[in-house]
Parts: C-alpha cells; sequence; structure tokens
C-alpha cells in the first residue's frame, strides 16, 4: 500500500512537473545498510564493532552484594538511587543517595559545590566506584550508560534494583 501510494504521488509529481517543484526522496524504502559488504568485510564491521562494545557492559551486582555495600558504606563509593523524588518517598536501600536519572546528565557536569548544594553529597569523582539501582533495572542501566558517557569508570548496576530489594528483605 506504501508502495503503490509512492508510486502515484509519483506520477502525479511527473503529470505537475511544470507547475510544482518534487522533494525526491534520498532513499528507496526498504534500503539495507551494508549489504554491499563482502562476508569478510562484514565479519570484520562486526569483530570491530564488538571490541568497542567489549569494555562498555556495565557488570551487574547481586543482592548479597549490595546488602553489605549497604552495611558497610564507604567514602571511595555511592549507592545512588536514579528513581524520581516521588518515588523514593516509598524507601531507599540504606545509605543511598538519590540523583534523579533526569537530571543525571546534566548533574555530571556540574561543578563540585553547585553539585553539593543541590544534592546534599559530594560529587562523585571520576574513578570512585558508583553503583546505581532504580525501581526495576532499567533505569539505573541507562545511569551506567549516561556515567560511562561522561567519562565515569567504575560503573556497577544492581539491576534487580528496588523491587529485589523488597523481596529479599521481605517489606
Amino acid at each position: 500500500m506504501l508502495r503503490a501510494l509512492f508510486k502515484s504521488s509519483i506520477a502525479t509529481a511527473v503529470q505537475s512537473r511544470a507547475s510544482v517543484q518534487v522533494a525526491r526522496p534520498l532513499a528507496v524504502l526498504g534500503t539495507r545498510f551494508n549489504s554491499s559488504l563482502t562476508p569478510d568485510q562484514q565479519k570484520a564491521y562486526n569483530k570491530a564493532k564488538k571490541e568497542l562494545q567489549k569494555d562498555w557492559a556495565t557488570p551487574i551486582l547481586t543482592y548479597e552484594t549490595v546488602k553489605q555495600k549497604s552495611q558497610q558504606p564507604s567514602e571511595n563509593g555511592y549507592l545512588i538511587d536514579v528513581r524520581e523524588p516521588d518515588e523514593v518517598l516509598q524507601g531507599m536501600i540504606p545509605s543511598a543517595v538519590n540523583l534523579p536519572l533526569s537530571s543525571l546528565s546534566a548533574a555530571l557536569h556540574m561543578d563540585g559545590a553547585k553539585f553539593k548544594e543541590k544534592y546534599g553529597f559530594q560529587k562523585p569523582a571520576f574513578d570512585q566506584e558508583i553503583v546505581f539501582y532504580c525501581r526495576s533495572g532499567m533505569r539505573s542501566s541507562t545511569a551506567s550508560d549516561v556515567a560511562r558517557r561522561n567519562g565515569y569508570k567504575n560503573i556497577l548496576n544492581y539491576k534487580g534494583s528496588w523491587l529485589d530489594w523488597t523481596a529479599r528483605e521481605g517489606r
């Protein structure tokens, strides 16, 4: 149906070409990217892509590891809840601090004094351990990616997040 519509619009444009200038599509629908690569080139491309993404994967922590970190907080690391403030009213993992995902990128670009004034804790150093968690693990994965893109190196993700924590804590 889409192709028929496309063909009829071209036919109409050709008929009225003298009076109307028609924008032409840059590519035909259904074009596949990298389809001109040979199988060896495709393998090399996939290998290079995999190599680039190898160090990008964020290690995932278990409940037991996060429980230990929450019981023995350290100045060398942060447990950051990236849920919004209204969600945090349900509760937080002990020793965690709140930095909503919606403001994470901007917060990581703030200078240290403004960051502390706004969020109530020191801005993490680029090599400091940061554990992200949220409600179910999706936003913490995104937060891990945002932090990595902003130069932070020691990023961890508690993918079980708040739902796992409350289920195991019996709340």
